[in-house]
């Protein structure tokens, strides 16, 4: 079923709305609403993680898979929380490199848990969380 539209007309200095529509462009907006509402879905997102609401993300960590009982660390993190990680992908970037991606879902003070700790395993050279939305409250 489609989403009824409203219209409504929004009072912005011009120079901020300049700014702004100038950013949209060269992030892909072919117009002022869609614009606008990714900048609103964006911050529904962000509303989400606050109030610790159920979010799907995936982390990444590159890491030297010769360190010592390394990959038996991450593996025994992501096992303890078997309920959260969804899949994991193992990628060999060269002969000592690994990255690993994993998917996760689950409350996100659950998700960042999960991410600060593979991403503060000492051996882990690097590591990043990518947080979104389940769709589920967005239109």
């Amino acid at each position: 079923m489609p989403s009824k539209v409203t219209r409504f007309s929004v009072s912005i200095e011009t120079e901020l709305l300049a700014r702004f529509w100038k950013m949209a462009r060269k992030h892909g907006a072919t117009n002022r609403s869609e614009a606008l509402r990714d900048v609103m879905r964006e911050a529904l997102v962000r509303e989400e993680w606050a109030g610790d609401e159920e979010i799907v993300g995936t982390i990444s960590i590159v890491y030297d898979h010769h360190k010592r009982e390394l990959s038996d660390r991450l593996t025994n993190i992501q096992h303890d929380h078997h309920d959260a990680v969804l899949a994991s992908t193992h990628i060999h970037l060269d002969h000592d490199n690994c990255l690993e991606m994993i998917a996760v879902r689950g409350p996100a003070s659950t998700v960042q848990k999960i991410a600060d700790a593979l991403i503060g395993t000492k051996g882990v050279k690097h590591g990043k969380m990518a947080a979104t939305t389940t769709g589920k409250k967005l239109a």
